[in-house]
């Protein structure tokens, strides 16, 4: 399996305790850390700390595909918490909007019929608009 970056460090880090603690020499250091930033494996790794005490370089244990499944699945929740607070945003707004459309022709529609409105009711007579005219016979054009 290959090994990441991570790794390297964490074996880089090993092989600077094992020389201040002096159980390898500095030009054995330098060699190992070029070995080791250099490996591309596991194994390769294991061989350069191999005749240090401590246990072997620690391996992964989660593979991609359980990572991929647990994004997928996170990306999943957060489209249906956004596509929930949509829906329920929606269901409010439209609420209002039914009221408010329900309240506008409930009353405005039937004031606007009545003693309010500014069209006279069916068969009601007309003025002329002038002042001080309160005749209903028609005036001749002057």
């Amino acid at each position: 399996m290959r090994a990441s970056d991570e790794d390297r460090e964490r074996v880089a880090e090993r092989l600077r305790v094992a020389a201040s603690e002096g159980r390898i020499l500095a030009h054995e250091l330098e060699e190992r850390l070029a070995t080791a930033l250099r490996a591309r494996t596991y194994g390769e790794l294991d061989s350069v700390v191999a005749d240090l005490p401590g246990k072997a370089v620690a391996r992964r244990t989660g593979s991609r595909a359980v990572r991929a499944g647990v994004a997928v699945g996170v990306a999943l929740a957060v489209v249906m918490v956004v596509a929930v607070v949509a829906a329920a945003m929606f269901a409010v707004a439209g609420a209002w909007l039914i009221w408010m459309t329900f309240a506008w022709v409930f009353f405005g529609m039937r004031r606007r019929r009545g003693r309010y409105s500014r069209r006279p009711a069916y068969g009601a007579r007309v003025s002329s608009g002038r002042a001080g005219s309160h005749s209903a016979a028609p005036r001749p054009f002057s």
